[in-house]
């Protein structure tokens, strides 16, 4: 879990986590549900995304999916390994099946998804021990803060 992790590590994941949170902001605005997720490789990011499934009229433009096609052109590669995905919120079957087919090495996020979530909550799809890749999951970064901003959404949505 995430607080066995040392100082230097938690400081990066929080500027990364950050990073996402931005962009699950700027979803809110756009009205979309606030998540958003970036893709580090070697201390930079590489891909950047927020959920858009009400403007592009498509399901799965979420915003890990979004993401890791913006990391893949990037790189000018399908694979991202050796690479951390953060998200704000944890990631649904989708993208878990992503995650998985582009082995990202890590996957860390904020919020757990009780409805939807594949990284632990409700499915553990990115743990599957008969898949041929399993990313290391760190759970709870900005856990709260990700977690209000979903609420204060959904709120000001009713």
């Amino acid at each position: 879990m995430f607080n066995s992790e040392p100082d230097s590590l938690f400081s990066e994941h929080h500027h990364y986590m950050t990073q996402a949170f931005r962009l699950a902001e700027e979803a809110s605005r756009n009205r979309e549900i606030p998540v958003g997720a970036v893709v580090v490789q070697n201390g930079r990011i590489i891909g950047r995304g927020h959920n858009q499934t009400e403007m592009l009229k498509d399901p799965t433009a979420h915003a890990e999916m979004l993401a890791i096609s913006s990391a893949c052109a990037t790189i000018d590669n399908k694979y991202l390994t050796g690479c951390t995905l953060y998200v704000t919120l944890e990631p649904c079957s989708m993208c878990a099946g992503a995650i998985i087919l582009a082995k990202i090495k890590r996957v860390v996020f904020g919020a757990l998804d009780e409805k939807a979530g594949a990284c632990g909550t409700l499915l553990h799809i990115a743990g599957n021990k008969l898949l041929n890749h399993r990313p290391e999951i760190i759970q709870g970064v900005m856990e709260a803060d990700s977690r209000q901003l979903l609420q204060d959404f959904f709120k000001d949505k009713r």
